[in-house]
């Protein structure tokens, strides 16, 4: 036990109280106090602080192979970030901080010391629980693999499933909804229930026994009928989520549906071509306008609306038209510059909209209302159920040219492009007609996304369509893995749907997003579904810089 090992223990637990003194300070902590996820005792905000001291321990012990120093150092880590902890309280208590910290509140010192408080009381609350959970993480630490895992990831879904209480309880029925949840997240008897289902599960997935039993289940199927099997269970789950889902699951459902299409728009231009483009949200916004301008009698071409069915194509074919303007006087840019050139673009489409020049024709600061539906005969698709079929079908449609692309020749090209500009040259690639192809498809996927989220809102403001829809969607391809389409699901799911269910998050979903994706670069830099071939490459970087002299990698030679 040296030296090194003492201030190492001590610096990550200091790190880690650190990092919960900006959550409580910056209003994550006091936001969620009040959010239980089991019966009275475990809350939202108590969870997060408890897995700041569990991943401080963590941290700190899994860098030792003895019993004693695990324990020990983790017990030290765990016990810096709880004392920081409650010293944030014994100052928040102490000293009116209201006027230029405005969530340092004396109720912000009850949640940080576990509901004690800035006394003795609530220090010795504090170092209990930090011994506590120092030691649990110690001894999941020495389970072999991989029980270890499966505790952490079933206590995880416990945590989930009751974060979700206001979203399953109304899809589940009503017997298994009284046993689970109680007035507020899970009870008691139904975390243990969940608990223990889920480490079953997970058991099922990660050990060798639960492998050979999946396995033989899944033989039992002709190799032929798996596939489509599949697909087709898929398929009907899909279909019959407006059946069992309310109304509220089902305008989410369309948002992430929005996003999956954006996503793989966004996926054939950045993650095949590998073209950086931070201004993917106009072409939302030009398809959106497109079926607007069209269909609304407010802003009537001549006095004359089209059908939904007749705007739908124009709004994708004139969004294709973007993507070619965008495409042309960028075809030489790369990397960085590219990025801040179609940045420019998305704020440029932004400016015209609001601008009085175009007001007369596009509504300006207030938007257009009163945009047309799509009617089926003499059924009007209005309610989000009903759009939701429309949303699906799109979804389907451009996952199927996304796979047939990917496949072509058109595709190989595009990767070639991605992985180096002047090989593919070389090899013949054109590369004007490969860039402007992705520019044109990627943009018709985020018009079509444009169009059904006007139709479906049924007006469109300007404040609809800022940066952020940009940077969500980029965000969603980062952390389902760039080039992957799994990984667009996944992100969208993560990123959209998550944040939809959980209306607490949307005033610190960008500080979400930020730690989710520093997460992401430490831990899976490829994503959480990533392609094979980014994978392959990312794999052989790492080992390559294991291999290279600390010479080479100051002069960053290869």
């Amino acid at each position: 036990m040296t030296l090194t090992a003492w201030r190492r223990a001590l610096f990550i637990g200091f790190l880690a109280g650190i990092a919960g003194w900006h959550l409580s300070l910056a209003g994550l902590v006091p936001a969620f106090a009040q959010r239980r996820l089991i019966g009275e005792a475990v809350t939202f905000s108590s969870a997060l602080l408890l897995a700041l001291i569990v991943i401080a321990a963590h941290a700190t012990a899994r860098r030792y192979s003895g019993v004693l120093p695990r324990f020990t150092f983790g017990v030290v880590s765990a016990l810096v970030t709880g004392i920081m902890f409650f010293v944030l309280a014994l100052v928040v208590t102490a000293f009116n901080l209201r006027q230029i910290l405005l969530n340092a509140t004396p109720e912000l010192a009850r949640t940080l010391t576990f509901g004690g408080g800035a006394d003795p009381d609530g220090f010795l609350r504090v170092l209990v629980i930090a011994v506590v959970a120092a030691g649990v993480t110690s001894a999941v630490g020495a389970l072999p693999p991989p029980w270890g895992r499966i505790l952490v990831f079933a206590s995880l879904t416990t945590l989930l499933v009751g974060l979700l209480r206001d979203v399953l309880a109304p899809v589940l029925p009503g017997v298994l909804t009284g046993f689970l949840y109680g007035s507020a997240g899970l009870s008691y008897s139904g975390a243990v229930v969940v608990l223990v289902a889920s480490v079953l599960l997970f058991a099922l997935r990660a050990t060798a026994s639960g492998r050979t039993a999946t396995r033989a289940v899944a033989t039992a199927v002709p190799p032929p009928l798996r596939r489509p099997l599949v697909r087709t269970i898929a398929l009907l789950l899909l279909l019959s989520i407006p059946l069992w889902a309310g109304l509220f699951l089902s305008n989410v459902a369309d948002f992430v549906g929005f996003y999956i299409l954006m996503g793989l728009g966004l996926n054939l231009v950045l993650g095949f071509a590998g073209l950086l483009d931070l201004g993917y949200v106009a072409f939302f916004a030009v398809g959106a306008y497109t079926m607007a301008v069209l269909t609304s009698p407010e802003i009537a071409v001549g006095g004359y609306i089209l059908d939904f069915w007749l705007a739908l194509p124009i709004a994708v074919v004139v969004t294709v038209g973007a993507g070619l303007l965008v495409g042309l006087p960028v075809l030489r840019m790369r990397g960085d510059y590219l990025a801040i050139a179609t940045l420019g673009f998305g704020e440029i489409v932004r400016l015209l909209v609001l601008s009085d020049w175009l007001k007369p024709h596009l509504g300006g600061a207030q938007g257009i209302t009163q945009i047309g539906r799509p009617h089926l005969g003499s059924l009007r698709l209005d309610s989000p159920q009903e759009f939701y079929f429309l949303i699906l079908l799109g979804c389907l449609l451009a996952w199927f040219l996304s796979v047939r692309l990917r496949d072509s020749r058109l595709g190989r090209a595009w990767f070639a492009i991605r992985e180096d500009e002047h090989v593919a040259q070389a090899m013949g690639i054109n590369r004007v007609t490969a860039k402007l192809t992705a520019f044109a498809i990627g943009a018709s996927f985020g018009g079509l996304s444009g169009a059904l989220f006007a139709s479906l809102v049924g007006s469109v403001v300007p404040a609809s369509f800022s940066l952020l829809v940009s940077i969500n969607v980029v965000a969603l391809l980062v952390l389902g893995g760039m080039g992957s389409l799994p990984g667009v699901l996944v992100g969208a799911l993560a990123l959209v749907g998550i944040p939809e269910l959980l209306r607490e998050f949307q005033e610190y979903r960008l500080l979400v997003y930020g730690m989710v994706l520093i997460a992401m670069m430490l831990l899976r830099p490829a994503g959480l579904l990533p392609e094979r071939i980014h994978r392959v490459e990312l794999e052989e970087a790492v080992e390559e810089s294991r291999e290279a002299t600390p010479a080479e990698l100051a002069t960053g030679q290869d």
